[in-house]
């Protein structure tokens, strides 16, 4: 095993630059010792002018601003004023300041979004308790800000294909209104993101999103999910819950594998969304609530009505306008932009370095058949993430489960028109019909197929008998060389 490679010491943050402007010098000469005193940089300004100057300055960044009311020409508080007009300026931090502070003073401060405001003379203490608390919150904003640009971008759907077009069109159209939407698909192909960007879409989207999947829930705890209970409403019940749907009041509840719900509750679900009301288990007090109900399933619930396993009523008040989730087949061309989204937020969020995939593992992720979907990818993308060094290459490419081309297939139907067809399942004796009228040697075209079969075994050998990375060594699609290694006969383990 190679020795592990020494972490780079982390680069210490530098201190905070704060801007000092006031037209009194000793103000100023007070603030930034009191100020570089405990470790921060300062700027300084004697006029709102020079100080906008300064925070327009693209090499010398801000991270607070001391103002005081009083200026030459531009005051203090129609510097702030400009600031927040600025796209570039609206997001500094301000602290204003005065010599003769009135009520009215401080509330336009706060009004124009000072983070604070104190007056003269100024208190060594009061000054940096206020700069620490507006220097902390600056930085938890941040923090915050970050979080939910990840939290988003795991959320984002990706794809340019024809499928996908249509799909994003759908959701523009559906989001806005407060139809029910039903979304069918294959597992893994993304029915949670269609939800959520129906939601971002909607006049709902400052109201909670609320997620629950019908199928982990057990049969006997459904309704106690769904509608909370009262305590004591039944063993274990020791305080009063509330449910899903009060929990999404106002917002957005995503019922997920609803196809795997009890029929008892199918029936309390569509009281909700027909009355608008709900009863917690143990309680005959009604609740209202108002919930837009986006649901979700990988099961045909048009046979499950015809089989009594889905109340018919609760099928067409979901459905209302359906929307299909395409499988992975069907959109290909998405692949290696998924890839390249999924790999970047993996190395991101695990302290990686970028990563770049090589063109043959790029090839033969888009040969796949991934029946698990956009979630299967992205599992095989975050495993060859983890196991590759500087670049991903084929040797970091996961054999394919799905693949088994191994397996004897019937010839008998055959009509011998394939020409890789040639050899038998023995393992290379060439067919009589195919050796020359003296018996004692090949054909041209027995010999070229003898050949290619022996090159495919060594080099399926050589790979571990790994056929992604044999078809793209060979220079072959892998279907094609799936025809060749059942043409051929070829067993694995063989040479």
């Amino acid at each position: 095993m190679a020795e592990p490679t020494p972490t780079a010491p982390q680069t210490a943050r530098p201190p905070s630059t704060i801007l000092v402007v006031d037209d009194e010098k000793n103000i100023r000469r007070t603030l930034q010792m009191v100020l570089e005193g405990e470790g921060y940089a300062t700027l300084e300004a004697e006029t709102a002018e020079q100080a906008l100057a300064i925070l327009s300055a693209p090499d010398r960044p801000v991270d607070l601003a001391i103002f005081d009311v009083k200026l030459p020409k531009m005051s203090g508080l129609e510097a702030l004023e400009k600031m927040r007009a600025d796209d570039a300026l609206k997001t500094t931090p301000v602290i204003v300041i005065s010599g003769h502070a009135t009520v009215h003073d401080a509330v336009n401060a706060i009004k124009l979004g000072a983070a604070d405001f104190f007056e003269k003379p100024l208190a060594r203490e009061r000054v940096l308790v206020s700069v620490r608390n507006v220097l902390a919150r600056e930085a938890l904003s941040r923090e915050v800000t970050g979080l939910r640009a990840i939290v988003s971008r795991k959320h984002e759907m990706i794809g340019a294909s024809t499928p996908m077009r249509k799909l994003f069109a759908e959701i523009e159209k559906v989001a806005p209104t407060k139809a029910g939407v039903l979304i069918t698909g294959e597992s893994g192909t993304g029915k949670e993101l269609i939800s959520r960007a129906i939601h971002m879409l909607s006049p709902r989207k400052e109201a909670p999103f609320i997620k629950v999947n019908c199928a982990a829930i057990p049969r006997e705890l459904i309704e106690s999910e769904l509608f909370g209970h009262e305590k004591g409403s039944f063993t274990g019940a020791q305080a009063r819950k509330r449910g899903f749907f009060e929990q999404a009041h106002g917002g957005t509840l995503f019922m997920d594998e609803i196809g795997d719900m009890d029929l008892t509750a199918q029936a309390k679900v569509l009281r909700a969304l027909q009355q608008g009301e709900i009863s917690r288990v143990g309680s005959e007090h009604v609740i209202h609530v108002d919930v837009r109900v986006l649901a979700a399933t990988n099961k045909d619930l048009e046979a499950e009505v015809r089989a009594g396993r889905f109340r018919e009523d609760l099928y067409f008040r979901l459905a209302v306008f359906p929307v299909k989730s395409p499988p992975l087949r069907d959109r290909v061309e998405d692949i290696p932009l998924l890839a390249h989204s999924f790999l970047e937020a993996f190395c991101v969020e695990n302290g990686m370095k970028p990563k770049p995939i090589d063109e043959p593992v790029m090839r033969a992720l888009i040969a796949r058949k991934w029946p698990g979907n956009v979630r299967e990818l992205k599992n095989v993308v975050e495993r060859m993430a983890i196991l590759s060094n500087e670049r991903i290459t084929i040797a970091d490419l996961p054999e394919d489960p799905h693949a088994n081309p191994f397996e004897e297939e019937d010839a008998a139907g055959d009509d011998g028109a394939d020409e890789g067809d040639v050899l038998g399942p023995a393992g290379g004796t060439p067919r009589p019909a195919q050796v020359g009228a003296a018996g004692a040697r090949l054909t041209l075209r027995d010999h070229r197929d003898r050949a290619e079969r022996g090159y495919i075994v060594e080099t399926l050998r050589e790979l571990e008998w790994n056929i992604s990375r044999a078809a793209i060594v060979l220079g072959v699609e892998r279907t094609n060389l799936h025809k060749k290694i059942r043409s051929y006969g070829i067993k694995r383990g063989e040479g």
